[in-house]
């Protein structure tokens, strides 16, 4: 069992007496604002419309000021999922963390966390939707989207939140806010994949602190 005095505090909710093992962790305070993506991240887009726009830029309201992950591309897209990943990463069993802002928006306001990503047609992800007011988790197969699991909950817009998911095997947890929200099974992907950040729409989202603890 692993110490909990070791586990970053934005991880320490979704903890459940799990060994961890090497923990990465995204603050972005260290990262220069440019117009490209930070390093150690690619990004990719599932369904159709434009590409994503992912930023280093500066938000005086972050938990970790001042630079935070922004998707700023507004294409309005309705089925348009621009996605953030990490890269020199594959993992099947892990938890993942982040603190989002849902900043603006018409389609959606949305932010979330991808797991098990073979690519941009195939991964799990959980997500908070500051218009629907709902935390869902949903499975990608050949670029289609599936809900699987989710729970009606206020999130609010322009307001930091943390997310939180864990995979583990075929079980997966999701976590809203401190709060374990959800359980759920599902077996359809099993492999490693990549782990990052997805928005949906014009969804301008803001990221930070990203943790991610391989699970042992």
């Amino acid at each position: 069992m692993t110490d909990i005095s070791t586990i970053p505090a934005i991880l320490v909710p979704l903890h459940d007496g799990c060994a961890h093992g090497a923990v990465r962790t995204f603050t972005f305070d260290d990262r220069p604002i440019a117009d490209t993506p930070p390093g150690g991240f690619t990004e990719f887009r599932t369904g159709r419309g434009g590409p994503g726009r992912w930023r280093v830029c500066v938000d005086p309201t972050a938990p970790s000021p001042p630079h935070v992950l922004a998707q700023t591309s507004t294409d309005a897209t309705s089925y348009r999922f621009p996605l953030c990943l990490l890269d020199n990463i594959a993992v099947a069993d892990v938890a993942v963390a982040v603190r989002l802002k849902p900043v603006a928006g018409t389609v959606d306001q949305a932010g979330g966390i991808v797991v098990r990503a073979g690519d941009a047609d195939h991964y799990y992800v959980a997500r908070a939707n500051a218009l629907e007011d709902n935390v869902r988790l949903y499975r990608v197969i050949g670029g289609k989207r599936e809900q699987i699991a989710g729970r009606d909950i206020h999130v609010a817009g322009a307001t930091w939140h943390t997310l939180g998911l864990v995979a583990r095997g075929t079980r997966f947890a999701v976590f809203f806010n401190g709060q374990r929200l959800f359980d759920h099974d599902d077996a359809t992907l099993a492999a490693p994949g990549r782990v990052g950040l997805w928005t949906k729409a014009d969804g301008v989202t803001h990221f930070d602190d990203v943790a991610v603890a391989a699970l042992t």
